[in-house]
């Protein structure tokens, strides 16, 4: 049975719209002018017309096509993952393909946002205030009991983190004479000793280091820790055991706390419609135009091994022709292989120029520049300046 094989005749004709099998580049007009350019050296380059080749334009075209969406998305690929941090959280509608991007610090701003809020100082969770009733004679309160706990917000059976509890002794300074009216601490009998205690009022005439006031802030702080039963609080589960005993006179009173909602604390949703992770970072398509020539050049070397691939795919299925006395074997599996090497080549040699092109690479490239100028000027003889 004969065997009815296309044979590449020397012309190609783009038409836009059904040329290629996506159309993502055939609005473009340096994609149709260069589309058919790229089919003939591409065919050239496999030998022809010394050689036939059992493909057609279409096949180019859909080669030349696959280059430069791949070239697209190893470019974008490695802004999104140079930048990802950066891009976490920003608007989804964003169109980042040709735009210089900031290296922000909102990624690890929201990396830092969870501790924040163990810590007190901020975070990504709202810290509400909320109340229990005290009663004399009793320390353990179950905070699980909504009838004596009130809450800003949510509900006690939801689960609440107490982060803060204001249960503590009055300030030192509520017990502390005022200094500026000469009472109490015998401000009095030490200016009298001076000669000064007939003054109105005598501690006009009296000048003492602030540390002296501290001082005796922490001699009253000393004073209630050790001799006194200190204020203080327990957690155990749900349940709080206030310190000292309270007494007749606190019932009724309030003691305030804050706390968060172990339905927002355990929430693993940060923010939604926005750029989560790779799989959503808005990199459109590169446009073809817009790429220089050292770029064109990887596509028209990339499209070559992909035609290859494809020409040695159409071999391998011929692999030999039955002639008149005998067999012609088709190079399919040798083509194959070289194109898979090729290819492999080149997706490496682009991955290395982009690595070498990253924001640590090119701050390694000018550390070094700045060391080997400031070694250079060094060994410039420096003059002598006499005035």
């Amino acid at each position: 049975m004969a065997v009815n094989i296309p044979i590449w005749d020397g012309t190609a004709t783009f038409t836009s719209g059904s040329s290629t099998p996506w159309g993502f580049f055939d609005s473009d007009a340096q994609f149709q002018s260069d589309a058919p350019k790229v089919a003939q050296w591409c065919a050239k380059r496999l030998g022809y017309p010394i050689i036939d080749i059992e493909l057609q334009d279409i096949n180019f075209f859909t080669c030349f096509e696959e280059a430069v969406n791949e070239y697209s998305s190893q470019i974008n690929q490695y802004r999104a993952k140079e930048n990802m941090l950066s891009l976490q959280g920003s608007d989804l509608t964003l169109d980042l393909r040709d735009t210089q991007l900031n290296n922000n610090m909102s990624g690890v701003i929201n990396l830092a946002k969870d501790y924040g809020t163990e810590a007190l100082s901020g975070g990504r969770v709202t810290v509400y205030t909320g109340s229990f009733i005290m009663q004399g004679g009793q320390q353990i309160y179950d905070l699980g009991d909504s009838s004596i706990v009130n809450l800003e917000n949510g509900s006690v059976t939801n689960g609440i983190t107490l982060r803060r509890v204001y249960h503590t002794q009055p300030p030192a300074i509520v017990r502390y004479f005022d200094p500026f009216v000469g009472t109490g601490m015998g401000s009095q009998q030490m200016l009298a000793g001076f000669g000064w205690g007939a003054y109105s009022p005598g501690v006009s005439f009296m000048m003492q280091p602030m540390f002296d006031d501290l001082l005796r802030l922490q001699a009253i702080e000393f004073n209630d820790y050790i001799r006194k039963s200190s204020f203080g609080f327990h957690i155990d589960g749900s349940r709080i055991r206030l310190f000292p005993l309270p007494t007749n006179s606190d019932t009724g009173a309030l003691v305030h706390f804050d706390y968060t909602l172990d339905t927002e604390v355990n929430s693993p949703i940060a923010n939604v419609s926005v750029v989560s992770d790779f799989s959503n970072a808005p990199f459109n398509r590169l446009v073809y135009t817009a790429i220089n020539s050292a770029g064109k050049q990887w596509i028209s070397k990339f499209a070559l091994a992909l035609s290859k691939e494809m020409l040695g795919a159409v071999r391998a299925k011929f692999s030999s022709i039955p002639i008149p006395g005998a067999d012609v074997t088709l190079d399919g599996a040798d083509l194959r292989s070289e194109a898979s090497a090729e290819k492999e080549n080149l997706l490496s040699e682009l991955k290395e120029m982009l690595e070498a092109t990253s924001r640590r690479a090119l701050m390694e490239a000018k550390k070094e520049e700045s060391e080997y100028l400031e070694e250079t000027l060094n060994r410039v003889p420096r003059p002598i300046f006499i005035g």
